[in-house]
């Protein structure tokens, strides 16, 4: 990890040059991806991928499958016998902590819903809620499973009142869903389930397939393939975000744990190679205790390789003057995770401005906020904390205005309303209001 002193070159390192869906794409990938499509270029690539599921529907879904994945699938669909099947594959343990994190996740949306507002009419106009009819959720499949983001993303949705819930996740070699997955989806009352990941999963939401529905908002976090694919079908459907690698920023006294910051930025670190592990404080010899701590706790990790490459490309020790100046830094980075492990940290929660969620005092670990805590997991990166929200119940509620003119408040807007259509050259508009107010 880097150590970088003093404000002026923190805020150059700290400052986003990217925009948030970019992902470094490394040369092998790039040679990878002329040899599938003809183009290096992993855009070009998604276009391709998501034109044909458009057109070719499940046809394209198999085709790619086999052709991205090198797994030959019988059948899009995960039957209910599968998902049955998998409790007896994972440990009771599992299944218990998976049901307790439902719990926490769902009461903390059932809380939100309460607190969001309601239906009302005033006067002439008024606003109605109504929950999206049905959704699609993404899991990512790869170098792990990940049934935390299959509670994390379904339930809020559930509890917003959405009426149908598709999963698409990719299939391991063998053709089939981690147990875990579907036993997290069946906790989280998710409808159907099919084995197909990738740009190709996000079309097949987006457009709809002979087996796998259209949906009206596409959830989930994903590789850049699946970034850009959720780019591209925007506006045929609703997203939630452009999630990229995960990050997190500690801010950090003389106060701090360093075995707790450092395993914290481990914890960060072995999700991806292109993950943000970043320690702002304000003790130069905390900043060395943490650098230390780094290097011990890393041997052994399984995923020591891939935490030893986002360290050493993006992890940063940064040391300034005072919690402020940390803070200012903070909001100017924007991260998905902050953590406070600093003397008074609640004290310091209203000068924070953008965050996807805030840890508070050392015994807060992101990981806690991960699996259990309750508020959605799936959180915005890349600076975009400075404009978005975590995933939550409104991104799965619609509002729809109302408006309901008498004949007192024709009288009393209508003129208004014909001023300014002259105004803007509408005269169609003009007559529109004028004849209902000649006929009285």
């Amino acid at each position: 990890m880097i150590i970088i002193e003093g404000f002026p070159s923190a805020e150059l390192a700290l400052s986003r040059q990217a925009p948030a869906e970019f992902y470094p794409v490394s040369p092998a990938l790039r040679q990878r991806i002329k040899e599938m499509f003809g183009t290096d270029d992993p855009e070009q690539a998604v276009r391709q991928i998501v034109s044909e599921v458009r057109h070719r529907g499940d046809a394209a879904l198999l085709d790619y499958t086999l052709k991205i994945d090198g797994i030959e699938l019988t059948s899009l669909e995960v039957s209910k016998q599968q998902i049955a099947s998998a409790y007896r594959e994972v440990d009771e343990e599992l299944v218990s902590a998976l049901k307790l994190a439902a719990k926490r996740i769902r009461s903390f949306h059932a809380t939100q819903k309460d607190n969001i507002g309601s239906e009302f009419t005033s006067l002439d106009s008024g606003q109605l809620m109504r929950p999206l009819q049905r959704i699609g959720v993404y899991v990512p499949g790869g170098t792990a499973c990940y049934p935390s983001t299959v509670l994390m993303t379904a339930i809020p949705a559930r509890v917003a009142g959405v009426r149908e819930i598709i999963l698409c996740t990719p299939p391991r070699l063998a053709g089939t869903v981690p147990p875990p997955t579907l036993v997290a989806a069946d906790i989280a009352k998710v409808d159907r389930i099919f084995s197909v990941g990738g740009a190709q999963a996000i079309a097949a939401l987006a457009f709809g397939t002979e087996s796998i529905p259209k949906v009206d908002k596409i959830c989930g976090p994903g590789n850049v393939f699946v970034v850009l694919a959720k780019k591209l079908v925007y506006g045929a459907v609703d997203i939630d975000g452009l999630q990229g690698p995960s990050e997190v920023l500690i801010i950090a006294d003389e106060t701090a744990n360093p075995g707790y910051c450092a395993a914290d930025l481990l914890a960060q670190a072995e999700h991806d190679p292109l993950a943000s592990a970043i320690l702002i404080t304000t003790s130069r010899r905390l900043a060395d205790e943490v650098s230390r701590e780094v290097e011990r706790q890393l041997k052994g990790l399984p995923r020591q390789d891939i935490a030893t490459e986002c360290l050493e490309n993006r992890g940063m020790l940064v040391v300034v003057a005072n919690v402020d100046e940390a803070i200012e830094l903070a909001n100017l980075y924007a991260p998905e995770h902050l953590c406070l492990m600093v003397d008074k940290a609640d004290t310091y929660i209203d000068k924070i401005s953008n965050a996807g969620c805030i840890f508070i005092g050392e015994k807060s670990t992101v990981v806690l906020g991960d699996y259990v805590a309750g508020p959605s997991h799936v959180l915005p990166t890349g600076g975009t904390a400075r404009f978005s929200s975590p995933l939550n119940v409104r991104d799965f509620i619609k509002f729809i205005s109302l408006v309901d003119v008498g004949k007192a408040d024709l009288k009393r807007l209508g003129k208004a309303a014909s001023t300014i259509a002259k105004a803007e050259g509408f005269e169609a508009h003009v007559r529109a209001v004028e004849k209902r107010l000649e006929a009285g």
